[in-house]
């Protein structure tokens, strides 16, 4: 089992940006793939962006793409998804996930680790 921490959330103005860090720990060599899920409220988990842990390939869902990017700091089993040009549509709670699927996998994977979650909220 791999345990995930989110932190780097909170209130920003639309257009302003947010840098959202994951701290994985545990079963960490499990893991092919980490990435980020967001939940508005009254909503569904949606993917957001995924990392390959081995060779940093990436995935974007199509809302977030130019505006996102996911990365990831191997020596310090962390996730990161910087958010830039921030829309109020953009507000929800975001969860770290890791998952032993490939990265063309992950959006459908059956099985993750979860973390807490974080809430990122833009103003208008």
């Amino acid at each position: 089992q791999v345990q995930l921490v989110e932190s780097g959330g909170g209130l920003v103005q639309a257009g302003g940006s947010l840098r959202l860090s994951c701290a994985a720990s545990g079963r960490t060599f499990s893991s092919n793939t980490m990435g980020w899920f967001r939940q508005a409220p009254g909503k569904g988990r949606n993917f957001v962006a995924a990392i390959q842990w081995s060779g940093g390939d990436t995935v974007y869902a199509d809302s977030v793409k130019g505006r996102f990017t996911v990365s990831r700091d191997e020596a310090k089993n962390l996730v990161y998804l910087q958010m830039n040009s921030l829309k109020p549509e953009d507000t929800a709670v975001y969860y770290c996930a890791a998952s032993g699927v490939p990265l063309y996998l992950f959006r459908t994977a059956i099985r993750y680790s979860w973390g807490q979650g974080t809430q990122v909220t833009v103003s208008s």
